[in-house]
């Protein structure tokens, strides 16, 4: 059997043992979130809205289903290694799988890929923005500052650096982008573009390396997990402006504290001088109970050895260091 059909075979098998409540979820635009809980119950998240229960699962298909996404990367989920973080083969969607005894009962959750790019018109247009955010976002793309974007959980980083990934095809069609991501989520359009995953045996810190050699004039990277924190930094800091990352923070000015901490993984001495160098503006979008919405715009000028020097981005000091 060649690894064709083996995998189309695996594909079947799976969206038949997932039922038609996932699979319906799966093919709905407006689902951000799949979750199973240990209870058998499943529960989506849609776009804008709370989330919802939409129906059950028992114990043995969610068991066969869990075995099955672990199969198709070629690993094993039992008792002695029962976690699995991989890719639905089904989309590409993000899946995080578990089993006993770090549970009751099987357990996953599968994180959407964007089926759609969010242009920053439609944060505008749901109220999740205002005009003049947009117009500042707009700007500091088109000036190259290099944007960490933060926030919480399931707070739409990935789709906001998606949007802002837009502008830079909108008004510097020419650069070349290096994308660096753990699974894929980043949607790029950009005729001159290059993604890179890392795997077991490449980290994100080493795909970093060999990216300064890929002659990048943008580098994205998904999510700032560790370290690589550190080498992304310097690699803004040197000649390649105008990047996008995200991170996982609450605040702006957590997010800024989150890149320390990432920094000190790769080295003990104190990073804040590079952190301040390297970049331009933090980005805060939250998760509430009406929806996602932008929070601060921070821009940063430095670290004048004490403290960041910060001040809110706005039309008044959008050009200011």
């Amino acid at each position: 059997m060649t690894a064709v059909h083996s995998t189309s075979r695996l594909v079947r098998k799976l969206e038949e043992v997932l039922g038609p409540d996932i699979r319906s979820a799966l093919a709905d635009p407006s689902v951000v979130e799949i979750m199973l809980n240990s209870d058998g119950n499943l529960f989506v998240e849609r776009l804008g809205q709370t989330i919802s229960r939409i129906g059950q699962m028992d114990t043995t298909a969610a068991e066969i289903a869990i075995g099955g996404v672990a199969h198709s990367t070629g690993t094993t989920v039992d008792e002695r290694r029962p976690i699995i973080s991989a890719e639905l083969p089904i989309g590409g969607h993000r899946f995080e799988g578990l089993l006993p005894p770090v549970v009751q009962a099987p357990v996953f959750c599968i994180r959407k890929r964007a089926s759609r790019l969010v242009p920053l018109d439609d944060y505008v247009s749901d109220g999740s923005m205002t005009a003049e955010q947009a117009c500042l976002l707009r700007h500091a793309v088109d000036n190259r500052f290099n944007i960490l974007v933060s926030g919480g959980t399931g707070s739409g980083k990935t789709t906001l650096a998606n949007a802002l990934i837009a502008e830079i095809a909108a008004v510097a069609s020419n650069d070349r982008l290096i994308i660096l991501e753990d699974t894929v989520e980043i949607r790029c359009g950009s005729r001159n573009a290059l993604a890179l995953r890392t795997s077991d045996e490449i980290d994100m810190q080493r795909l970093l390396k060999s990216t300064l050699r890929l002659r990048p004039d943008r580098i994205i990277v998904g999510e700032v997990r560790d370290g690589a924190a550190l080498s992304l930094l310097k690699s803004w800091n040197t000649g390649h402006p105008g990047g996008i990352a995200t991170v996982h923070a609450n605040s702006a000015r957590s997010a800024l504290r989150r890149i320390e901490q990432l920094t000190a993984e790769a080295t003990p001495q104190p990073m804040q001088s590079v952190i301040g160098e390297a970049i331009d503006l933090v980005v805060s979008i939250e998760r509430t109970a009406t929806g996602r919405r932008l929070g601060e715009l921070l821009r940063v000028g430095g670290h004048d050895g004490t403290a960041y020097r910060l001040e809110p981005y706005r039309e008044g000091n959008r050009d200011a260091a």
